[in-house]
């Protein structure tokens, strides 16, 4: 291998590192609330609808912010865009960590509008810089991100418990189990810094662009918008009120928290599975119509027998995971280019997450009315069907054309 192989296979060393410690922030700071949120509901009198904000907050700046992350990442280049992410992540945990209502709103929105600006562009990032393997790498991030999402949720109700044998008198305890998360983006801006050293100039990296009106136009984006939407709906749902779910069945909160980050490590797992197969495979139909069968089995499981919840997070968790992994990487698979994947990366996380923000706080409200958890699931158990469906069309070997007529499809033989 000769200096200049050593000195490029370094640097690519280095940038996955950058991409899979950004993605241990693209959860987890979320994820932590859950198993707090019965602490953080009696120390702030809030009423299970406002609680579901907590978890709709986020989803309402990724809706926001998708469609904006493009044009930041055109304007100062995806390098520089990531950190601004990152920056935003460790501010909004700063402000959160303040206590009062105001403050643990602005700074989950303010969280949520980092992670919404990585979220997008991460895919595109890896489809410039690793066109050939971006199934694999979007399968090892979805891994990474997972994994912090699952320690945050996992240490959140320990470190509480924590605060309180220390006495820790100027802030409650669940908050400075919140403030804990910290170490993640501080660490990962850390890392990044070296990228930004070499970063894109953003007047060569970016190209006079149209405006990819187009996209909002193609049957097939909105095939996947409502895929990873739908997705999104019941995951956010299940990720915001499991705990409560768990600990009205019966379940103790260390407990609760114990499965909230075992639901967190399960939406990982399916990304070992997928690593081998997902750059092989051109159609991905059956595969997303099969992750969304498997996440409507876990919901029917803990509708019907509640006392094997551990079972069936594990298997709602690889359901709901192995369709994230498959609907990020069906925006690689179905453009042509970087910034064609950025567009369609917006639209279908501005879309999908207005749809999922929906979700917590409906379920909120049905839990407050009903008194039960019955008909929430049944509402989770209709989506995922709904899902299963988008699954099957998005997934097809198609690829966005734009074309004077209007947006089309076009499969690999028909361009050949």
């Amino acid at each position: 291998m000769t200096k200049n192989h050593q000195i490029l296979a370094t640097k690519s060393i280095f940038l996955i590192l950058g991409i899979l410690l950004i993605a241990a922030n693209l959860r987890g700071p979320i994820t932590s609330v859950a198993p707090l949120l019965d602490s953080i509901r009696s120390s702030l009198n809030l009423t299970a609808t406002q609680a579901g904000l907590l978890t709709t907050l986020p989803l309402l700046a990724f809706a926001f912010m998708s469609p904006l992350s493009s044009k930041i990442g055109h304007r100062i280049g995806l390098e520089r865009a990531l950190m601004v992410a990152l920056v935003l992540i460790l501010v909004g945990i700063m402000v959160r960590a303040l206590g009062s209502i105001s403050a643990l709103i602005l700074g989950t929105f303010v969280i949520g509008a980092g992670i919404a600006i990585a979220n997008v562009l991460l895919p595109s990032l890896l489809k410039r810089d690793f066109p050939t393997k971006v199934a694999t790498l979007t399968a090892v991030y979805v891994l990474t991100m997972g994994i912090g999402s699952a320690v945050s949720s996992a240490v959140a109700v320990p470190m509480s418990n924590l605060a309180g044998h220390l006495n820790i008198s100027f802030m409650p305890d669940w908050n400075f189990a919140l403030v804990s998360v910290i170490l993640f983006p501080l660490v990962a801006i850390l890392c990044w810094l070296p990228q930004m050293a070499s970063r894109t100039d953003p007047a060569k990296n970016t190209a006079e662009l149209d405006s990819h009106s187009y996209v909002w136009r193609s049957p097939l984006a909105w095939q996947l918008t409502f895929f990873l939407g739908l997705n999104s709906f019941v995951t956010y749902i299940i990720i915001g009120w499991l705990p409560s779910m768990l600990m009205d069945a019966g379940y103790s909160e260390i407990e609760a928290g114990f499965n909230a980050g075992l639901l967190q490590l399960a939406t990982a797992l399916p990304a070992i599975a997928l690593i081998p197969i997902m750059g092989k495979l051109k159609d991905q139909s059956l595969l997303a119509f099969g992750t969304a069968l498997i996440a409507l089995s876990g919901i029917l499981g803990l509708l019907l027998l509640p006392q094997f919840a551990t079972v069936w997070v594990l298997v709602f968790g690889f359901g709901g995971g192995a369709g994230f992994i498959v609907g990020l990487s069906c925006i690689s698979h179905r453009t042509h280019h970087t910034h064609q994947a950025a567009a369609l990366s917006g639209m279908a996380q501005c879309v999908g997450y207005l749809l999922a923000a929906t979700g917590p706080i409906l379920i909120g409200s049905v839990h407050d009315t009903t008194g039960s958890w019955n008909l929430p699931l049944i509402l989770c158990a209709i989506s995922c069907g709904l899902c299963s469906v988008f699954g099957l069309l998005a997934g097809r070997d198609r690829i966005l054309e734009n074309k004077q007529s209007g947006a089309i499809v076009l499969s690999d033989a028909e361009r050949a």
